[in-house]
């Protein structure tokens, strides 16, 4: 993978916790992700008249993904009802890289060097880390919210993967990445309504500004990373990916007050180790 690939894929990174930063601390998680997604699809919606149909082998890999994604969402939101958010997030982003180290070698036949296999698993272990934070104590005090947690790890795997090969079916990633967001805020949206009612309408009745920024660097976010997955192997562009999760640490130190502990900058030290083994 070369600097430049790198770089951007990390931009993507950067957004991804910046999306989450804005909406932090807003509401119910099921009601900010409905949000999230109607927003990403408002936005992504007048990009369809400028890129072609999908190819007609992409189309499974698209219904396949609005699926998976849709599980991410449920599993989450019930691994946030079970846990702190603090354990719950680290644990099963962290846990993703792995799984889909492992999935795309064992699926896909991806070739990675040795270092890179190795600083995927460091890259991650990294990440997982920070689900430490506060104790293994506060994790086995929520055994269920870990299992959804790892549950949600597997959803993440399955879609990145689904979205990896749709993409490249696709022939252009820009035009599956504004299909894929167009169509998954349809399920997510359904569920969410029949589930909490008028509660979610007015969530995104009062916090739309908000939802809009979030929903634009949501979009443009996964849109690098889809990219990524056309000229780079999965299981790097999802590694590199998850590193969110330590920009997000680092915008909670910055700008919302947060403490930097010892944990953190450990998890943070470890995540770096793993990046500078990629890309040995």
């Amino acid at each position: 993978m070369s600097l430049t690939v790198i770089a951007i894929v990390l931009a993507s990174a950067l957004m991804h916790a910046g999306w989450n930063a804005v909406l932090r601390f807003r509401g119910d998680r099921i009601a900010l992700m409905t949000m999230l997604a109607a927003m990403s699809a408002l936005i992504a919606l007048p990009g369809l008249f400028f890129v072609d149909f999908p190819r007609t082998e992409a189309w499974p890999w698209l219904a396949l993904s609005v699926c998976l994604h849709l599980g991410y969402n449920v599993f989450l939101a019930n691994a946030y009802a079970h846990g702190e958010l603090g354990q719950i997030y680290p644990l099963a982003r962290g846990s993703a890289p792995m799984l889909t180290l492992a999935a795309s070698i064992l699926l896909l036949g991806e070739d990675l060097t040795p270092f890179a296999t190795i600083g995927i698993v460091v890259l991650g272990l990294g990440i997982v880390t920070l689900s430490l934070d506060g104790g293994v104590k506060a994790l086995r005090a929520s055994p269920r919210g870990l299992v959804f947690a790892l549950i949600t790890a597997v959803f993440i795997t399955g879609y990145t993967l689904s979205d990896g090969i749709g993409a490249r079916a696709a022939g252009d990633p820009h035009t599956y990445v504004l299909w894929l967001f167009v169509l998954d805020g349809i399920p997510l949206m359904a569920w969410a309504f029949w589930r909490q009612g008028r509660a979610t309408g007015r969530m995104i009745a009062q916090n739309w500004k908000a939802g809009f920024i979030a929903g634009a660097l949501s979009l443009g976010a996964y849109w690098i990373a889809i990219w990524g997955f056309t000229v780079a192997p999965i299981a790097l562009v999802a590694a590199l990916r998850e590193t969110s999760v330590v920009f997000a640490v680092i915008i909670g130190v910055l700008f919302l007050g947060e403490k930097i502990k010892a944990q953190r900058v450990l998890a943070i030290l470890i995540v770096i180790a793993g990046l500078v083994l990629m890309r040995m």
